[in-house]
């Protein structure tokens, strides 16, 4: 990997920190459990084969190539999966322009996109270790539902990628369907090099071989000379306090940054300590907040990492790990992901399945607001003027990131307008990302929810409840996870998504 940038001057190769990272460094080679101390090492044991998956994943390859014959009368692929499971394949997908629709939303209007296809050229591949997400679990079930009403067998169209004898394994196989297995000693967001991110991949035709190389040369590399991943896991640690503004713009890989954002803010965002990751449109936008600002490519950013995707996945997590040393926090666990999921649970029992009608404050112009503010720019002033020193912003659109994909333009506005570092995630995937952070690292966010009416509704099979019901158990259930914590939160709920959003970011401009 090739570095530059004007932070390098500032890595102190003499230092304590940078010695003790270079010890670790050696350990992460060994598979050392203990590498992170004596409360991370049993975590650490069964999450560490991530390492060898540049050369242990080639075991892959004729199993991937057996698949792609198997399935290769299907053209389209829809890919069920949330988190470690969906971006690393999505960045794969885009970066060689393969054409993969990635289903990690339970919004109906999005469900639409997924649901309403060929269903005769569909293959569905279900990517998820435990197999009881719900998100991936609802999406397997309508699509399932789907094939059968078309009169098609799901059985000669789904594909299903989880861990050995887990619930999804034991249930697919009883059924018939073709199962592959993923390395259970590997943890969902430091996956990218095995089964979850090479099976879709290599069905859509992109060349896995060449990303294992690619990360292979890159591992021997650093292992070799590790100046590159010291340096960066240096920096990461000593030159930002919180934020690092990451951007795709130049590169030929978006997408990218999504992915990084995921394995650094829900590995390090723990314990009130972490690194948030702030994926920006460009390289003028990263630093805003005064953000330690990464790119792929030019000279504009603090710190230019320049490498082939392959290389960049083991490098990326390599500096993870040695990142958690630095935090002296586990990369390994996310111990506050499950609260959003208890107050989901929590919600659908409250409403009886049914989701019930929620009152605001106030109505302006068709955008409901709940929380403080008389009108839609008195809210949002007010919301910004909430946010702590030194503290974030978080917007969490629960919508369609295919048709209303225009409410990611409210990132960099709010940020310009408050000068504050500013994330965009989607709901509920973020869940499975920087939702991590958003309860275990710094306790200084401001969080902004956006609801949406939907033009149609799926109910879950098997289940007592739809997929606009659960969306929104999802998002309030996070709503009331936050609450809890005493954080600045608004939400507003668009009445219709189209005009509403409009109505932000207009709002949002005029502050």
């Amino acid at each position: 990997m090739k570095l530059s940038g004007r932070a390098l001057s500032k890595v102190d190769r003499q230092s304590e920190l940078y010695k003790s990272l270079a010890k670790a460094h050696v350990k992460i080679a060994a598979k050392d459990a203990n590498t992170w101390g004596a409360a991370a090492a049993a975590e650490a044991a069964i999450r560490l084969n991530w390492v060898d998956l540049p050369t242990t994943s080639a075991a892959l390859l004729p199993q991937l190539d057996a698949l792609a014959q198997k399935f290769s009368s299907l053209s389209r692929i829809i890919l069920c999966g949330m988190g470690g499971s969906s971006l690393g394949p999505e960045v794969i997908a885009q970066t060689y322009k393969n054409d993969v629709f990635i289903f990690d939303s339970t919004d109906p209007n999005y469900a639409v996109h997924a649901l309403n296809g060929d269903l005769s050229k569909t293959l569905v591949i279900v990517s998820s270790k435990s197999g009881s997400t719900i998100e991936t679990a609802s999406q397997r079930a309508l699509l399932a539902q789907k094939f059968e009403d078309a009169g098609l067998k799901p059985v000669d169209h789904f594909l299903f990628v989880t861990d050995p004898g887990s619930p999804l394994d034991v249930d697919a196989r009883a059924q018939g369907f073709t199962v592959l297995n993923a390395d259970p000693q590997v943890g969902g967001r430091f996956s990218v090099l095995g089964a979850f991110g090479l099976a879709p991949s290599a069905l859509s035709g992109s060349p896995v071989k060449s990303l294992l190389e690619e990360s292979r040369i890159e591992k021997e590399s650093f292992l070799a000379e590790a100046q590159p991943v010291l340096d960066t896991a240096y920096l990461l640690a000593t030159q930002s306090e919180q934020y690092i503004g990451f951007t795709d713009a130049q590169s030929d890989m978006p997408g990218l940054s999504d992915w990084i954002e995921q394995l650094i803010a829900e590995s390090t965002g723990k314990n009130s300590v972490g690194r948030l990751p702030i994926v920006t449109e460009n390289t003028t936008n990263a630093a805003i907040g005064g953000a330690f600002t990464v790119s792929y490519c030019g000279n504009e950013t603090d710190l230019v990492v320049e490498g082939a995707l392959g290389a960049h996945f083991i490098f990326w997590e390599w500096v993870t790990a040695l990142l958690g040393l630095a935090l002296k926090i586990d990369p390994f666990n996310q111990p506050n992901v499950t609260e959003a999921k208890e107050q989901t649970s929590a919600c659908l029992a409250e409403w009886k399945n049914e989701l019930p009608e929620l009152k605001p404050r106030q109505v302006d112009a068709g955008v409901e607001i709940f929380g403080e503010g008389q009108s839609l720019t008195d809210a949002l002033a007010t919301f910004i003027e909430d946010v702590k020193e030194g503290g974030y912003i978080a917007i969490m659109a629960y919508l369609d990131r295919r048709d209303d994909k225009k409410i990611a333009e409210l990132r960099s506005i709010l940020a310009s307008k408050s000068g504050r570092p500013t994330s965009f995630g989607w709901g509920p995937r973020f869940l499975h990302s920087t939702g991590q952070f958003h309860k275990g690292g710094q306790q200084n966010g401001s969080f902004l929810q956006i609801t949406g009416e939907t033009h149609t509704d799926y109910q879950i099979p098997g289940k007592e409840f739809s997929l606009r019901t659960l969306l929104m158990a999802q998002a309030i259930g996070d709503n009331r996870a936050l609450a809890a914590r005493k954080y600045p939160l608004l939400r507003l709920h668009l009445q219709n998504r189209k005009v509403g959003i409009d109505q932000i970011l207009a709002a949002a401009k005029n502050l």
